[in-house]
């Protein structure tokens, strides 16, 4: 994987981009991206040759412009060599889905702990039924919930685009995920629409 998506709520989240940098062996680069021309200057930063590591760092990527974002997928579509992507932002779901997409999504707590939420899906959709409704008694708050929800959408998306999973089992898996967040977001009884997805979610 070369970019990564760091959700943290922290005001300083650099401990936690040096930790990354540290596991990567890479220097860390730091370039806003906010605006088109943004992306045209980190476009001609990366056309150099890098003969280490390197880690840009694209922070409160949520705040970036939809021509800049949609600009800059081309960089997280094809990757240069020993370059790597770090983008921030507060919530998965402020950032656009085609960007989370194309990310390995990394929940920061208490600035040192990493919770990578694309694993934490994988393990859950591996459960059998009644394993995956005991996990999801744990899910209390619809915040939480939704968060959740949207990791299974990104990762069922990523699934299908690699050609991991059936098309027409992870296209209605991705319809059931779809539905489910649409029900949490419609104020929908948190234990209920994560329930209905566990028992109704195909495994094959």
């Amino acid at each position: 994987m070369h970019a990564y998506l760091l959700i943290s709520q922290n005001s300083d989240i650099n401990p936690d981009i040096e930790k990354l940098a540290k596991k990567l062996n890479a220097k860390v680069v730091e370039f806003p991206l906010l605006k088109i021309d943004d992306v045209r200057n980190l476009n001609n930063l990366i056309r150099l040759s890098f003969d280490k590591p390197t880690l840009i760092v694209c922070k409160n990527i949520h705040e970036a412009g939809e021509e800049a974002l949609n600009a800059f997928l081309k960089n997280l579509e094809e990757p240069q060599e020993n370059i790597y992507f770090a983008l921030t932002a507060p919530f998965v779901r402020k950032v656009l889905p085609t960007v989370v997409s194309r990310c390995q999504i990394i929940r920061i707590i208490n600035n040192s702990q990493f919770v990578i939420d694309n694993e934490e899906v994988e393990k859950f959709l591996k459960l059998g039924v009644g394993e995956k409704l005991s996990y999801i008694d744990k899910i209390k708050d619809r915040a939480s919930a939704m968060e959740f929800a949207e990791n299974m959408v990104n990762f069922m998306h990523r699934s299908l685009h690699k050609n991991e999973v059936k098309y027409s089992a992870g296209a209605e898996n991705i319809k059931l995920a779809v539905k489910t967040l649409s029900g949490l977001k419609a104020n929908g009884n948190v234990n209920l629409q994560l329930s209905n997805f566990a028992v109704n979610y195909y495994a094959k």
